[in-house]
């Protein structure tokens, strides 16, 4: 009985305690919980790092050694600047950036860097200087503006652009490899990749969802279409319709894209579509006498073709590269079927 009895005292103890208990552990997570929050508002500049008193930082931000940051940068919330990298000029870097070692960010130049969120900035990369055209007048304000979720790996150069008029811009989720250039006044799009060593004129012009191979040379004011490749080792010099496959120096259409297209969704019935379309245009029955711009406006004749959203786009495409002051499409060759 004295034994039944000290187990119900202890059980009514823990009904007691219990809320007690679970009070008391519920302050200490909240305390755990407001300290990781400050650590993770907490900025960290590094003693060996130089930063202006006038540097705009952010919440969060980690600066490591032998860092500098200008007068006139300002770094955004949960910025990781690591060791030697560096943010010069007039430039803005977004949120959650992230700036490899030797990285070099702006340049003390008239004009304005504006970096957006989430991007991730190789070892070694220049991005932001002063571009390599000759006509740039030294003290003319220049401009580059980079989106966000860019990944732009090592020795990468992108430059800023040649007049305050005109401004180099990348858009969103483009996948820079190492060693890549991106001259100035270049429009680049969105989820694009470029493979290492791809070098990109000035005035270039690329699409969105574009994939190149390695050492890829393209001309000053070409065009590359959405969805189109690159061979290898191709030099670029006319415009790359869009859904189209060049390869070779100087460069040829070899066809669609059928493995990018595939991978990006198109449907078997766009696909197909495309395919009937490029046929008629750029691989006529041998029996066919027809000019090539004899077969691109009999191609716009095709309503049951130009339905397709994308056929529509191909063909819209190939015209606008012969408007004035365009460079017409690559090279392609007439190979006949029967």
């Amino acid at each position: 009985m004295a034994a039944a009895a000290a187990a119900a005292a202890s059980r009514a103890a823990r009904r007691v305690l219990s809320p007690r208990l679970l009070t008391a552990s519920r302050h200490l997570h909240a305390s755990a919980s407001e300290g990781s929050a400050r650590e993770a508002s907490t900025t960290f500049i590094h003693p060996a790092a130089i930063v202006h008193p006038d540097a705009a930082i952010g919440q969060g931000v980690s600066i490591g050694p032998f860092c500098t940051v200008g007068a006139s940068a300002r770094i955004g919330d949960a910025c990781q600047l690591h060791t030697g990298s560096h943010v010069m000029g007039h430039t803005e870097l977004g949120e959650g950036c992230v700036v490899l070692n030797g990285a070099i960010l702006g340049a003390d130049l008239p004009g304005r860097t504006i970096i957006g969120e989430n991007n991730v900035i190789g070892n070694y990369a220049v991005v932001g200087v002063k571009c390599q055209d000759l006509k740039y007048k030294s003290g003319e304000e220049c401009f580059l503006h980079i989106g966000n979720n860019n990944e732009i790996r090592e020795y990468c150069s992108i430059h800023r652009s040649s007049k305050a008029c005109d401004c180099t811009v990348i858009g969103d989720s483009n996948l820079i490899m190492g060693s890549c250039h991106i001259a100035h006044d270049c429009k680049i799009g969105n989820n694009n990749i470029f493979a290492n060593n791809t070098l990109f004129g000035g005035h270039v012009v690329v699409e969105d969802y574009t994939h190149t191979a390695g050492a890829v040379v393209v001309h000053q004011f070409c065009h590359i279409g959405s969805f189109s490749f690159l061979g290898g080792g191709s030099v670029v010099a006319q415009d790359v319709p869009r859904y189209m496959m060049v390869a070779g120096d100087r460069a040829e259409l070899r066809g669609l894209n059928l493995e990018g297209l595939r991978r990006n969704g198109l449907s078997d019935q766009e696909v197909r579509s495309l395919r009937k379309a490029y046929r008629k245009v750029f691989m006529p029955a041998s029996s066919c006498q027809s000019s090539f711009e004899d077969r691109l406006t009999e191609l716009a004749r095709e309503i049951e073709l130009l339905e397709s959203p994308s056929v529509s786009c191909m063909v819209e495409s190939i015209r606008t590269s012969f408007e004035q002051g365009r460079r017409g499409i690559c090279k392609f060759r007439s190979w006949n079927i029967s």
